[in-house]
């Protein structure tokens, strides 16, 4: 087994270990966190370390990291920290589900993390530092640039390009060669037929409330 620190002890954090412990060579040895923002000293039974003096403590020559920060600020916490692990020297570990249908050629870059129930079709290329949540698809010829979060339920068609530091809503869909430019921002169940613009924020038809109670409608 490899030995894994993790950095974070939100949720995200919680379900790498979980998932990396069960299903990976790497085995949790330590939490990490910038030393402002600890304030207990184990988490899942593991100790919690300052980020800032990690490398001290846990060599980049004998341990890999895992920064599981989610989306917050359009992935770009993310992106940042894991820039700086890796300027400490660290192997950035990335898992792909064993439940994943994984049938691409190349295998994703480094701390990227895909969960079960993934269809990810030939030919699609997976850039660094991406997040890739459970029961999604992703087409034929896809190409997903870094720092990218997909929720839950995806489905990307195919020979689309996502670039960096998009976020993808529970429930979206991407038709056949669309491309999402930097910073787009698709909404939970928003569809996009045409390529995004810079920093674009796509949101689908809200639901409207009826006059009507639940009671007063017969379902057949």
């Amino acid at each position: 087994m490899k030995k894994l620190i993790i950095f974070g002890v939100g949720d995200l954090a919680q379900l790498a270990h979980y998932y990396f412990n069960i299903d990976s060579k790497y085995e949790t040895i330590a939490f990490t966190l910038d030393e402002k923002y600890i304030a207990e000293t184990t988490f899942e039974n593991k100790p919690i370390l300052p980020f800032e003096t990690i490398e001290q403590i846990y060599s980049p020559s004998e341990y890999a990291m895992f920064i599981a920060i989610g989306y917050s600020q359009m992935n770009k916490n993310r992106a940042a920290k894991y820039l700086e692990a890796k300027a400490k020297g660290y192997h950035l570990a990335s898992y792909i589900s064993s439940k994943c249908t994984y049938l691409s050629q190349s295998m994703p870059g480094d701390n990227t993390f895909i969960f079960e129930d993934n269809t990810i079709q030939p030919f699609v290329k997976i850039g660094d530092n991406n997040i890739i949540w459970s029961d999604g698809h992703i087409g034929h010829h896809t190409i997903i640039h870094n720092h990218v979060f997909f929720a839950p339920h995806v489905a990307v068609a195919g020979r689309c390009e996502i670039l960096s530091n998009c976020f993808l809503g529970i429930n979206s869909t991407l038709q056949n060669n669309v491309r999402l430019n930097e910073k787009t921002l698709v909404g939970a169940g928003a569809m996009i037929s045409s390529d995004s613009v810079l920093n674009g924020v796509y949101l689908p038809p809200k639901s409207n409330l009826m006059a009507k109670k639940s009671n007063q409608i017969k379902l057949k």
